[in-house]
């Protein structure tokens, strides 16, 4: 029986957001697969306390992830 667990801070995404992640990692496994996989594929999707993980070291709350990034790189050129 293939099995994806997904841990992601807990208010993070809404109903729709998990069942995208849930129809696409079936989806994926069904590919990889066959259509075999389709009725056994076990998708769990946990939302973990605010403040429950980190990164880096660092205590990771959603507030820091909500947070917006500074400004984005700016493209490589392409080939001329």
């Amino acid at each position: 029986m293939p099995f994806a667990n997904f841990k992601v801070p807990a208010g993070s995404l809404d109903e729709r957001q998990k069942a995208r992640i849930v129809a696409r990692t079936t989806e994926l496994y069904v590919e990889l697969y066959g259509e075999r996989a389709r009725a056994t594929t076990l998708v769990l999707v946990e939302e973990v306390t605010d403040g429950g993980w980190g990164i880096g070291g660092d205590v990771l709350t959603l507030a820091m992830i909500r947070q917006p990034t500074g400004p984005t790189a700016p493209e490589e050129p392409g080939p001329a």
